[in-house]
């Protein structure tokens, strides 16, 4: 016999990381290599931060090591409280809503997309004499991007007139910077909101978290 029980209320926590845990494995992963960035001396904690980058230097050097590993560090630990904020407002109710397959494909292609062609974009910029060659070292990881894209997916969540306001307001977030003489990083953010925007197809059907069926 089939039964649906609903979340249990004595243990709303559990229920919640458990009806996401895509985002919240991430989260602590990042939390770990948070702390080693922490205790790590400084002459160390610059070398990871480098080593695991996904500049130029790291993508033509060790292309799929830098992709994978620059999703899994922040620069400055001091806003991991921000990021668990913003990994529960973005990444946890996309993930509830399509399922953790369709929420780790549309945010990794983000990040994979975003990052190649911002830094395609900075690598003509440094060929052109319109950026210091410096920047092939630039730090570059973070979970920025999959964030933009988890905004942009979030927009099919809502009904309208709600939708468009949103929809209004994360364009001129991630769009005024760029607007305004932006970097490569706002370049990258503007094409993640459109890769989660362009995900809609994914949307159509979708996977609901909120309750789970119970064989007995």
């Amino acid at each position: 016999m089939i039964e649906h029980s609903e979340p249990e209320p004595s243990r709303p926590l559990r229920s919640w990381i458990r009806s996401s845990p895509g985002t919240h494995i991430w989260l602590l992963i990042i939390a770990v290599t948070s702390i080693v960035v922490v205790i790590a001396p400084d002459r160390v904690e610059h070398v990871l931060l480098h080593r695991n980058s996904s500049n130029i230097h790291q993508l033509v050097q060790h292309p799929i090591r830098a992709l994978l590993s620059s999703a899994f560090w922040i620069e400055n630990p001091a806003s991991l409280a921000l990021y668990a904020v913003l990994f529960e407002l973005f990444y946890a109710p996309v993930e509830r809503w399509l399922g953790t397959q369709r929420w780790l494909l549309i945010v990794a292609s983000a990040h994979i997309i975003a990052t190649l062609v911002s830094q395609r974009v900075l690598l003509m910029a440094i060929e052109d004499h319109r950026a210091p060659r410096s920047m092939t070292h630039v730090v570059d990881i973070g979970v920025s991007y999959g964030l933009a894209a988890a905004v942009g997916v979030l927009t099919y969540r809502l009904p309208s007139p709600w939708r468009w306001f949103y929809l209004a307001g994360a364009v001129a977030f991630f769009g005024l910077p760029l607007a305004t003489g932006g970097t490569f990083t706002d370049l990258g953010h503007a094409i993640a909101l459109s890769v989660g925007l362009l995900a809609w197809p994914l949307t159509r059907h979708d996977v609901s978290r909120e309750t789970r069926p119970r064989f007995t």
